[in-house]
């Protein structure tokens, strides 16, 4: 007797997949907004209440005084009658501050590969996130080259080839130890060689306070820009969002000794409760490009501020 094959499960959207993981459990706005107006009325005390909510869940101090004064001042004209109204000022609120910072990597054209250099700490998910934009570039349609920058560590450079294998793209590296400008030297001139149109630099976990190594990182930049004085033309930092405020102090000093253009931010599967993207728009302004919830390839993808919002204001099991 033959046993009918079953169809392989269909996975959910990513954004209702996001929206199950930051809002699983009695996790924070979903569920929380809810127990904050038992009543129903909306006043001063409420106001309060959000503040701390919104505090712990790594909103920050400052962006989240920001949020409760848009919200009182709504408050004030009589606007917040009831629990739909305080979510949609919260929204307009939110929305105010992850707008600014939508916005996508775009691929400029150019005779010299576009270089994109990826930075962050040891255990961030940076290594995931070169494999999983190099695939995203390649379904757009770009060839990519992958250079394995960070020579510190010889599992970096394994985990490196494995994704160059996986997706079918090349890698540069050298022995472990190597001065790793010398590597980005090498990836660029073979890059421009072969015509590629992007180069996606490794580069080793850097502690933001160690400043031996910042300064490494600050000549790796000086020695593609004697090639192409436009490169590096991207200098994401890769973020786990669940390290909450310090990924925020990550980010304050990488942009303070790099200049970051991009931040992608992985781990949202986790502990996270997104709060810490509202305090990154807010203080730094540095575009968000992607946001991660699990280790395949589709969970990744471009950061969309409304969406975003929505999974935040939504419960895993609406819409």
């Amino acid at each position: 007797m033959f046993r009918k094959k079953e169809k392989p499960k269909k996975r959910e959207g990513f954004i209702k997949r996001l929206r199950a993981r930051i809002n699983k459990g009695k996790n924070w706005l979903t569920y929380d907004l809810a127990n904050l107006v038992p009543g129903g009325e909306i006043g001063e005390g409420m106001l309060e209440n959000l503040e701390s909510l919104l505090v712990m869940a790594d909103v920050g101090v400052e962006t989240t005084e920001l949020i409760i004064e848009d919200l009182r001042k709504s408050l004030l004209r009589n606007e917040l009658k009831n629990l739909d109204a305080l979510k949609a000022g919260l929204k307009r609120s939110l929305l105010r501050i992850l707008g600014s910072v939508e916005r996508p990597l775009t691929i400029e054209a150019s005779e010299n590969p576009f270089v994109i250099f990826m930075v962050g700490v040891n255990g961030a998910g940076k290594t995931t996130t070169i494999g999983k934009l190099a695939q995203h570039l390649k379904n757009d349609g770009y060839s990519v080259m992958l250079a394995a920058g960070d020579t510190f560590r010889a599992a970096a450079v394994e985990q490196l080839q494995v994704w160059g294998e996986r997706n079918g793209v090349a890698v540069v590296a050298q022995q472990s130890g190597a001065d790793p400008a010398a590597v980005v030297f090498d990836a660029w001139q073979a890059a421009k060689a072969r015509s590629i149109n992007v180069l996606l630099v490794d580069t080793a976990g850097r502690l933001q306070n160690q400043t031996g190594l910042m300064d490494e990182l600050v000549k790796m930049k000086r020695v593609v820009a004697r090639h192409d004085e436009t490169a590096p033309h991207e200098i994401m930092l890769v973020l786990d969002a669940s390290q909450g405020q310090n990924a925020l102090v990550q980010a304050e000093k990488f942009h303070e000794a790099l200049g970051l253009t991009g931040i992608t931010v992985t781990k949202l599967d986790g502990s996270a409760k997104g709060g810490i993207l509202l305090a990154i728009a807010n203080q730094l302004s540095v575009a968000v490009r992607f946001i991660g919830i699990g280790e395949d390839i589709e969970d990744m993808q471009p950061f969309r501020a409304e969406e975003f919002v929505n999974a935040l204001l939504t419960s895993g099991d609406e819409g």
